[in-house]
């Protein structure tokens, strides 16, 4: 069907003459000698709706229109036109609304839905209906939510009206940060909406980092031409944990160690499980000591070497490795237990974790893949991508980027820890002043919120201007509902949402959306192109 409307001014002056004559008639039927009338209530209902209007009108600055609405059902039977005719009918009584069928004016009804500008007289006088400016807004065909972004890129279209989407998640004026949440059941879209997010912003030129427990990024990257850094018992790829680099402050800012000393701190706590403040302070000790044996101190000074002719910053050869801190560990006996817990990563199954780092990032997407560490070692090696992912961010103010830490609830979830959970949630309310984004995306809302009850989850939550919930379990979309601001309405529509649907939280707008890509791109996602295409 094709809706048509119109809306005609009115003159302002007039109306308002009008409206005061009519009241002072009716009025004068009303309290006069008329008053056992049959219509008598109908005359009070003109006369206060006479009022009313005039009142809008005088003290609210309320403009007075005619309004048209036209609708032209078509169909190539005749049977099916006569149902379809009885539906509309149907729910439009139902909300209230009086319709009239346009016997013998059908020629008129079809001019005025065509984009003519049409409106004869002889339909006019039928379908004329007053409203007032405040009434006329609802009547608007797009007047539900919607994003359109003029440097953003394309999301989708809004369910309700299919308007289009876009989003600039960089635009600083209009959203206080550019990071994001992305939260769904196993199959309801989330996975596909990040990599199509990947791929729109690598058009962009934007510097993006990927941390991939699941195995999930790697045909992307692969068409894409980006770099896939594999961490396993089968890699070759290396990255030393002691590695301090040199943007890893500010150019502004001194201490070296002792930033690196909070983030190990972090790391080991993940090992050695939750160290008490005593347990902390002898590794403290500990890691003061290893970075002494490489000539490394609080004097940042000791951070740099020369090297033909030249100041250069220390390598990651100039650095200790685990097995330093494990031999200095063993002389001490308050820190056996430690010993025994770092044997697996200098002896045993993750040796891979005691190594110099020999892999560079000079690539747009990098793509850092967790998956053959299994699931009990994945935090280690999340922690680690991120630690150097982090540092990479922070190297140029003036470029974009963004960080995706796909399944975060394992870094900020009950198996993680505060110091880890802490690193994590200053990612996300720091990186606006580096020109990034953090985006979050998980399946597990309860492990998300499981650590400090749910102190980081929800910090992590409320620090991300844009939120994308597909479809969740009930139980999920409960606890989602204790830390965020959803209604009971949208409560409903995320239990039923369709397979790359979502509800989207874009700064203060709420908008239920639909995920659409090109056959193109989900080739570039899903599987490698043909040659063909590949030369497109």
């Amino acid at each position: 069907m094709n809706i048509s409307i119109f809306y005609e001014k009115q003159n302002t002056y007039k109306t308002i003459n009008d409206l005061t004559y009519h009241i002072g008639n009716v009025g004068a039927d009303l309290y006069g000698k008329n008053q056992n009338r049959q219509d008598i209530d109908i005359a009070a209902f003109t006369y206060n709706d006479a009022k009313f209007i005039r009142k809008e009108m005088q003290v609210n600055n309320e403009e007075m229109f005619f309004l048209y609405i036209y609708i032209n059902i078509f169909s190539e039977n005749l049977k099916e036109l006569e149902e379809m005719i009885d539906k509309v009918e149907g729910l439009a009584q139902s909300k209230g609304m009086q319709t009239k069928r346009a016997t013998f004016r059908q020629e008129q009804l079809l001019k005025a839905c065509l984009p003519l500008m049409i409106n004869e007289q002889e339909i006019k006088n039928v379908a004329r209906r007053n409203v007032l400016t405040s009434g006329l807004v609802s009547t608007y065909p797009f007047i539900s939510s919607s994003i359109f972004d003029e440097e953003g890129i394309f999301i989708g279209s809004n369910v309700y009206n299919n308007s289009l989407i876009f989003i600039d998640r960089y635009n600083t004026e209009k959203y206080k940060n550019s990071n994001m949440c992305i939260f769904g059941t196993s199959g309801a879209g989330k996975s596909f909406y990040t990599k199509l997010l990947i791929l729109r912003y690598s058009l962009m030129g934007i510097d993006q980092y990927v941390i991939d427990p699941e195995k999930e990024y790697n045909i992307l990257a692969q068409n894409l031409g980006g770099t896939i850094i594999k961490l396993g018992p089968r890699a070759n790829n290396y990255i030393n944990i002691f590695d301090i680099r040199e943007e890893s402050i500010e150019e502004d800012e001194n201490g070296y160690l002792a930033t690196k000393i909070g983030k190990l701190i972090g790391f080991f706590n993940l090992i050695f499980g939750n160290l008490d403040e005593e347990e902390k302070a002898i590794l403290e000790e500990k890691l003061i000591e290893v970075y002494k044996l490489k000539n490394i101190t609080f004097d940042d000074k000791s951070l740099y070497k020369w090297s033909k002719g030249k100041k250069i910053f220390k390598e990651s050869i100039d650095m200790p490795i685990l097995e330093d801190l494990y031999n200095i560990l063993e002389q001490d006996k308050k820190t056996k237990k430690m010993k025994i817990k770092l044997i697996p990563f200098v002896k045993g199954s993750l040796k891979f974790f005691n190594n110099y780092t020999n892999v560079e990032l000079n690539n747009k997407l990098i793509v850092a893949d967790v998956y053959e560490l299994g699931e009990d070692n994945l935090k280690y090696g999340m922690y680690l991508f991120t630690d150097f992912f982090w540092d990479k961010i922070k190297l140029n103010r003036n470029i974009k980027k963004a960080i995706y830490l796909d399944e975060i609830w394992r870094l900020i979830g009950v198996t993680s820890n505060k110091d880890v959970a802490k690193f994590i949630y200053k990612i996300f309310k720091t990186i606006r002043k580096y020109g990034g984004s953090s985006v979050a995306i998980t399946q597990d809302i309860s492990d998300l919120f499981s650590l400090e009850d749910g102190t980081y989850g929800k910090s992590i939550l409320n620090n991300s201007s844009i939120k994308t919930f597909f479809s969740l379990e009930e139980e999920n979309i409960n606890l989602l509902a204790k830390y965020s601001n959803i209604t009971e309405k949208e409560k409903i529509e995320i239990k039923s949402l369709k397979k790359g649907e979502c509800l989207m939280f874009v700064g203060e707008e709420h908008i239920l959306s639909k995920i659409e890509s090109s056959d193109f791109e989900k080739k570039l996602i899903e599987k490698i192109i043909d040659k063909e295409e590949e030369l497109w």
